[in-house]
């Protein structure tokens, strides 16, 4: 065989790689409103970047005829590219060739970019479609799915791991996903979970659909398994593009910062009205986060979960910062256990990898009562104050009305090493909420009046002009500045760009014990 043979023969099996399971099941995964596996790659990563790893490789199994069936690249395609011109390892599992499952040969080409992109300090992109392990290995499979976690885990904090379902991610398979740091689904087409609705219905008896068990909206609301839902799988795969823009390459390196042309000195007098003269009243806490970055451009994350706490990614003169703020207008914005953990996990995010974090508050403390208590708030709210308290990187407060009790002291005080702390006008920094805290000073004035019920209103409004403003911290700096609410923008972007050497650290250790 001369080279032009050679030639034509390399040329003839590339072809036949990216065919995957060929013509016919790739029109079925098309009727499912599902794209191909480098389909998928060409709209996630720039045009002609794309360069694939292991195109060959066919599985080694020789049981159940499967020596029968090789098919070039066994269900999986690995790589790296570019997101914006920024370098990113990519795995997209292949459903079209044995439903995309997990075999020997299939794990090593994953381990293999997780491997490369930890050398190289570049993130990973994992695009699942995949109906588990390959039965027909047997433990060989679940071997391989442990390679991957083990690689999960020693990259946490090293490199972003961003994963995105695309199709079924059921069983031994769903723990990748879990252990990166951001999951997309795409709604009524993915799903995840550990034991599918037949085991289910045998165990428990309880009647349950793939879409209400696993589905994107289930995990997207009330789990908090994923961070972004989608519409469809263009719309996912831009989104992911999108997280790219606000994120580092690494540890080691600044998040990309970009020209700005939203004015520095930007002033918003608009945030001189936002807080009601009630203080019992809600407000949109987004609409502050909007008005104060640049381009009015938030990408929140869990946008859909425990939605009485934000969390997102903006910018302030050009760099990326996370943002966690109360939302006032859910449930008066108090913490409690799914907002905790949801604030923890991106504070320790955006702290691995040198992301500044901007704290807007109004907070009237923790929520009460026996479910709470019972399911652990003290143990959960403990994950969100540790995940402050060991953050290094520059932290801002912006305190806009209510900071009560042990809320005060978790989100970012100066005491949990908070950088700049500024409160507004508007700001009520106290033990406790008015109301309870005259019931308890002045319990026997009341009871001995008249009217105890208008006694209280006045002994409230008596020990809010006391002690329900910011000036109090102030006095013992506590609080940095009390500035104009229309300042916000120009006065952040300044402590940010002082802060922009800052260097702090931890004691020597191997690791911290969070609260789990």
């Amino acid at each position: 065989m001369d080279l032009r043979e050679k030639l034509d023969k390399l040329q003839e099996m590339r072809k036949q790689a990216a065919l995957g399971g060929g013509k016919e099941r790739i029109e079925k995964q098309h009727k499912k409103n599902k794209l191909t596996a480098r389909e998928r790659l060409d709209i996630l990563l720039d045009k002609g970047s794309y360069e694939e790893f292991d195109m060959f490789v066919t599985h080694r199994c020789h049981d159940f005829g499967m020596e029968k069936q090789k098919i070039l690249g066994d269900g999986i395609a690995t790589g790296y590219g570019t997101i914006n011109r920024r370098k990113v390892f990519v795995f997209s599992q292949d459903f079209t060739v044995f439903g995309g499952t997990l075999s020997e040969a299939f794990a090593e080409k994953v381990c293999k970019i997780m491997d490369m992109a930890m050398k190289v300090g570049a993130p990973v992109i994992g695009l699942n479609d995949s109906g588990g392990a390959r039965i027909q290995e047997g433990v060989v499979s679940l071997g391989g799915y442990a390679d991957i976690f083990l690689r999960n885990t020693l990259a946490s904090g090293v490199v972003p791991q961003i994963s995105v379902i695309m199709g079924p991610c059921a069983g031994g398979a769903v723990y990748s996903p879990a252990i990166t740091d951001f999951i997309f689904m795409v709604d009524k087409t993915s799903y995840m979970f550990v034991t599918g609705p037949n085991v289910v219905k045998t165990v428990t008896h309880e009647e349950v659909t793939h879409e209400q068990l696993g589905g994107a909206e289930t995990h997207a609301s009330k789990s908090g398994v994923a961070h972004f839902r989608c519409d469809n799988e263009a719309e996912t795969l831009m989104q992911v593009r999108r997280l790219m823009d606000f994120i580092p390459l690494n540890n080691m390196e600044d998040p990309p910062v970009k020209e700005c042309t939203d004015p520095l000195d930007r002033t918003e007098t608009k945030l001189n009205e936002i807080i009601p003269d009630n203080p019992n009243k809600p407000y949109d806490m987004k609409e502050i986060i909007e008005l104060v970055v640049d381009d009015n451009d938030f990408m929140e994350v869990h946008a859909e979960y425990a939605q009485n706490l934000i969390v997102g990614f903006a910018r302030l003169g050009g760099q990326p910062i996370g943002i966690v703020a109360n939302q006032p207008a859910v449930l008066a914005g108090v913490l409690d256990i799914d907002s905790a953990t949801k604030g923890g996990r991106f504070i320790r995010f955006c702290d691995c990898f040198n992301i500044p974090i901007i704290t807007f508050e109004d907070v009237p403390g923790f929520l009460p009562g026996t479910n709470q208590e019972y399911g652990g708030i003290i143990k959960h709210g403990a994950k969100m104050l540790y995940a402050y308290c060991e953050a290094t990187v520059p932290k801002m407060t912006v305190i806009t009305r209510k900071s009560y009790g042990g809320a005060y002291c978790v989100l970012n005080s100066k005491h949990v090493r908070g950088d700049i702390n500024y409160a507004w006008p508007s700001a009520e920094i106290a033990v406790m909420g008015p109301k309870g805290a005259a019931e308890i000073i002045f319990r026997r004035e009341i009871a001995a009046s008249d009217d105890p019920e208008e006694a209280l209103k006045e002994k409230e409004e008596e020990y809010r002009r006391k002690f329900a403003d910011p000036f109090g911290a102030a006095a013992r700096g506590y609080v940095d500045d009390i500035i104009e609410p229309k300042n916000t923008r120009p006065r952040l972007i300044k402590a940010l760009r002082m802060l922009d050497t800052k260097r702090d650290s931890n004691p020597p250790k191997k690791h911290g014990n969070i609260p789990l």
